[in-house]
């Protein structure tokens, strides 16, 4: 098999197990929480993106890794990381917080939809080899980066409960229920 064939088949396979993982353990836990808490726990894995500046490394990545897809990869992944880190920040401040969570997830879903583009018009399954130590990041990494977009996405369209929300609530900037975890109580 050559290089380009085993980069896409882990490509589409990356999705695979993140896709029964998340089925299975994630998403009917984020179904359940609270509005807030729901978006923090994606934010959270979002905010580790600026890992994506590796992608700039020499030595890390080869000489011969198309510049067309290794800086917008990395500061796409940056950009997005940063302003998922300014929604952790502002949870307290919905009028800043629910913003920001639009902001991390649009600019996330564009740099992820961007790199794919990149990622086909310059070949990158054969050059698979010159992402080095990052091959790992657009076949384990990105198919649960795109799916909790989707989620994130899916959980901000998704109409609220016509119950009355919790006071506090209120003030965290949620409103589905009052089901809050222990560090939401702070």
């Amino acid at each position: 098999m050559s290089p380009a064939m085993i980069f896409n088949i882990h490509l589409v396979l990356g999705y695979v197990p993140w896709l029964l993982c998340f089925g299975a353990y994630i998403w009917p836990r984020l179904k359940l929480m609270d509005r807030v808490e729901a978006q923090r726990a994606i934010a959270t894995l979002h905010s580790f993106r600026f890992f994506g500046l590796v992608f700039l490394l020499p030595g890390v990545v080869g000489p011969n890794l198309p510049a067309g897809f290794a800086v917008f990869a990395a500061y796409g992944d940056f950009a997005t990381g940063l302003l998922a880190m300014l929604a952790l920040l502002a949870v307290r401040r919905p009028s800043i917080f629910w913003p920001l969570v639009v902001a991390f997830n649009l600019v996330g879903v564009v740099d992820l939809f961007v790199d794919y583009y990149h990622g086909t018009v310059l070949d990158l399954p054969a050059l698979a080899g010159q992402l080095g130590a990052t091959y790992v990041i657009p076949i384990v990494y990105v198919p649960l980066l795109m799916i909790t977009h989707a989620a994130a996405l899916y959980l901000l369209a998704r109409p609220l409960s016509k119950a009355a929300p919790a006071a506090d609530d209120k003030e965290a900037g949620g409103g589905l229920s009052s089901r809050r975890s222990p560090s939401s109580a702070r």
